[in-house]
């Protein structure tokens, strides 16, 4: 199988199964507490958040590049009342007007994003005043033995989990991109210790 192959028919399976655990999934819940409004969502996948938006959102724009994953995320979201409208592949792109949304959601994207700094400007642009940025991603650990181990592994995740890097530093992004960061919340994932590469994880609030 070509690696365009792996990465249209197979990643977007991998990704659906991977985070969609009580784990992640009690994760994903704190992330979404608090949107409101139209929601911009930057790579929606399989929909996995859908269940854990709170009852102020009214509508969710989706962000997806994969056809795959938004078919996979047809039941999840037959599931709920919101309109969610695909509007777009490339979140460093957004045809979107400025100041149309009034949050943002970013969940486990900002990894494959060839220019994640430019798609949180995106984000900026589209977000009103006042209008607040969630994310919840996985990246850069603080631990110089694991980040070694980040670094070996990257050329190997980027080519079998479709660009997906171990190594960006979450919050410098958001900041870079011209966001306020309000809260950070950084833990490892509970598991053995050779899974931390993957599992350093940071939940963060910016407006």
């Amino acid at each position: 199988m070509s690696l365009r192959l792996w990465d249209e028919r197979v990643v977007p399976r991998l990704t659906d199964l991977s985070l969609r655990s009580h784990e992640v999934g009690e994760l994903r819940e704190v992330a979404c507490a608090g949107l409101t409004g139209r929601v911009l969502e930057i790579g929606f996948g399989s929909g996995l958040n859908v269940r854990w938006y709170p009852p102020e959102v009214t509508g969710v724009t989706a962000i997806e590049p994969s056809d795959l994953g938004w078919r996979l995320s047809e039941r999840r979201r037959d599931r709920t009342t919101l309109p969610v409208e695909r509007a777009g592949l490339d979140g460093q792109h957004l045809d979107l007007p400025d100041a149309s949304h009034d949050s943002a959601l970013v969940t486990f994207s900002l990894c494959t994003i060839p220019d994640p700094v430019l798609a949180l400007r995106e984000a900026r642009r589209v977000v009103r005043p006042g209008g607040r940025l969630h994310v919840l991603e996985h990246g850069l650990a603080p631990d110089e033995s694991v980040r070694r181990w980040q670094r070996r592994l990257e050329p190997v995740q980027r080519a079998i989990a479709g660009g997906c890097h171990l190594t960006r530093d979450v919050p410098a992004m958001v900041a870079e991109a011209g966001w306020h960061v309000l809260e950070v919340q950084q833990e490892y994932l509970p598991g053995p210790a050779a899974s931390r590469p993957w599992t350093y994880g940071y939940r963060l609030l910016a407006d």
